[in-house]
């Protein structure tokens, strides 16, 4: 048996699908229900939602022989339920040196990055899996194509090409060895684990020292200085970007919330290629998946159904409401060059139309190594609305607060919380609307699209 703590969370999650795949027998503990905690229940997965040693499966604790404990950082260490399984001298692994474990007899895609990976991921499991190609995968978003984070072919690893995100938090993308691993990006963040870029940077060198001989490694062509000197002879290199690189995309253009580009290389040569998932940012991310999709085989007619027919990841880019005088979008954007990103192509979409941005800021630590940023970032809206800060792992930092993005904020903005933000919404003529974060923003994406939809209805009525 295998019990999971924090088994809501995107990663864990996609571990217990596998691992109930394989026929082992899981259950597990997280804080609140959730879409994917209900998700496991159906699948007749007990959860317990009470931090109490009562709720562990009886049978865990009278014989630990032969059963193991997963575990997240993000649960805390004075948790009692993780106290007691340590009590009783379970062995514990974090969610890293599971994946790295299950890994090991599979061929490994491994996308690594400070933003990008999840859809790139998902990008590249779907290509894989549209084309026929026996692919698993564990994608830290939940697929729009498949209503899932974990794709799975069959129990046997023979044959298969597993695709995973490989994690930097923690150092976690460490325990991997993939035969084929992509770096989208490597902007300054988790500085509470690495404490400065340059540790950062170092941990990424380590991460692409790690591919296999023979293998290959694809990465931003603004990143390959930072990394050319740690790759391992033999393994071959492949850049990619926007107009440069060895895969690169040209003749960019919005259609109807869609983006069509080109992809010049000496390998791949392509026009009019259709991405349904609008930003400039996702056709890079679409340029490295492509570049994966070639190397593995995919030939020309393949790549382009399968581009055509990805529909994203759940919370990036996620199109809630798409109507002629009113649009709304939920991104998990919670690092300032994300949010840029997403704000220059939604300004890119909606050139004449006012954007109101909904932040709810990550983690205290970010706030406070970012807040410059997040308020130059911000300010590409024409309006901001700051949420509180979602704490998640850590614990208050005196001093800081929302208020240091407000103070830095050029554009108008106000500093609300989730119990008063309806009323806020309901005194502000909204064009286009989006909610940004990665904390529980998520929650109020409902109650926020019922009350819009509402008011259009009640207004047309009028």
């Amino acid at each position: 048996m295998i019990y999971f703590l924090g088994i809501g969370g995107i990663g864990m999650s996609a571990l217990a699908r596998w691992c109930q795949q394989q026929g082992i027998e899981i259950a597990g503990y997280d804080k609140t229900p959730s879409f994917i905690t209900k998700s496991l229940e159906q699948q007749g997965v007990s959860i317990s939602y009470e931090d109490r040693k009562e709720t562990i499966p009886a049978h865990l604790l009278e014989d630990p022989e032969g059963k193991l404990v997963v575990y997240t950082p993000a649960v805390p260490a004075e948790n009692e339920i993780s106290q007691t399984l340590k009590a009783r001298h379970l062995p514990f692994l974090k969610r890293s040196q599971m994946l790295g474990i299950i890994s090991k007899p599979f061929f490994t895609v491994a996308v690594a990055g400070t933003h990008g990976k999840t859809t790139t991921s998902s990008m590249i499991g779907h290509l894989l899996r549209h084309s026929a190609k026996p692919c698993t995968a564990f994608i830290g978003g939940i697929s729009q194509n498949y209503d899932s984070n974990f794709l799975s072919h069959s129990q046997e690893a023979s044959g298969q090409i597993l695709v995973v995100e490989a994690d930097e938090f923690d150092r976690s993308f460490l325990t991997l060895s993939p035969d084929i691993a992509v770096v989208t990006a490597m902007d300054a963040d988790h500085l509470d684990i690495y404490g400065d870029l340059s540790q950062m940077h170092q941990s990424f060198r380590e991460f692409v020292s790690k591919i296999k001989p023979g293998g290959k490694l694809f990465v931003s062509n603004q990143l390959l200085p930072l990394l050319k000197d740690h790759v391992t002879s033999g393994v071959k290199v492949f850049t990619y970007g926007l107009e440069e690189g060895i895969f690169k995309a040209t003749h960019i253009e919005v259609q109807d919330n869609k983006f069509i580009f080109n992809i010049q290389s000496p390998k791949l040569n392509m026009e009019q290629l259709n991405l349904n998932m609008p930003g400039f940012h996702n056709v890079e991310n679409a340029m490295s998946a492509i570049a994966v999709g070639w190397s593995l085989g995919l030939n020309e007619k393949e790549i382009r159904e399968a581009l055509a027919s990805y529909s994203g990841v759940k919370r990036r880019f996620e199109f809630v409401i798409n109507q002629p005088d009113l649009v709304y979008i939920d991104d998990y954007a919670h690092h300032p060059v994300e949010i840029k990103a997403l704000l220059y192509s939604v300004k890119k979409l909606y050139p004449d139309k006012k954007i109101t941005a909904v932040f709810q800021p990550h983690l205290y630590s970010r706030t406070r190594d970012f807040h410059e940023q997040f308020a130059h970032s911000l300010g590409l809206a024409d309006e901001v609305v700051l949420l509180d800060i979602y704490p998640a792992r850590e614990k208050p930092i005196t001093g800081v607060s929302s208020n240091l993005i407000a103070k830095s904020i050029e554009v108008p903005c106000e500093l609300t919380n989730e119990d008063h933000l309806m009323e806020l919404l309901k005194s502000k003529p909204l064009e286009v609307l989006l909610t940004i974060g990665a904390g529980d923003i998520d929650q109020l994406v409902e109650p926020i699209k019922k009350h819009l939809l509402n008011q259009d209805s009640d207004d047309k009525q009028e």
